[in-house]
């Protein structure tokens, strides 16, 4: 059985657990590499934020198997978005031993449903080549709108 909890300040070790084992397995790191003390203090203020949801999906024992996370963001309205009101989805990540049974699509739907509550007008993110065909799948499109200025 597995349960998904819109998380609470209340599962910060979780949340941050979580968010390690992910950034452990897309970067590739060791399962004991240790992160510095202010990114994990840094991971622990964002979750403290009201402008963000994340889901975690925990197996029956109560382990983390997944999480996804969805940041809010105020823009200045425009005509195809007049509410302004736009969000970021991250940090979605499954754990390997239970990948392929809907876990991933689970959690995305949850958030959808918040971000629409909340009057959210545009969701987007940004994807491995391997993720790519799994947000098509959930209705996600390719934009040519975006471009970026890494400073």
């Amino acid at each position: 059985m597995i349960n998904y909890i819109k998380a609470t300040a209340g599962q910060m070790d979780l949340l941050i657990e979580s968010r390690l084992e992910m950034l452990r397995v897309v970067n590739n790191l060791a399962a004991d590499y240790e992160f510095s003390s202010d990114f994990v203090e840094n991971c622990r203020k964002y979750f403290e934020n009201p402008n963000q949801t994340t889901i975690l999906a925990t197996d029956k024992n109560g382990q983390v198997i997944g999480c996804a996370t969805l940041c809010y963001i105020q823009v200045m309205p425009t005509f195809s978005h007049p509410t302004g009101k736009r969000a970021h989805l991250m940090n979605v990540y499954t754990n390997s031993r239970f990948r392929r049974l809907g876990i991933a699509a689970q959690m995305l739907k949850m958030l959808i449903a918040e971000a629409k509550e909340r009057g959210v007008t545009e969701i987007n993110l940004d994807t491995t080549t391997a993720g790519r065909p799994f947000y098509k799948a959930c209705g996600f499109t390719d934009s040519d709108e975006c471009m970026v200025l890494a400073l």
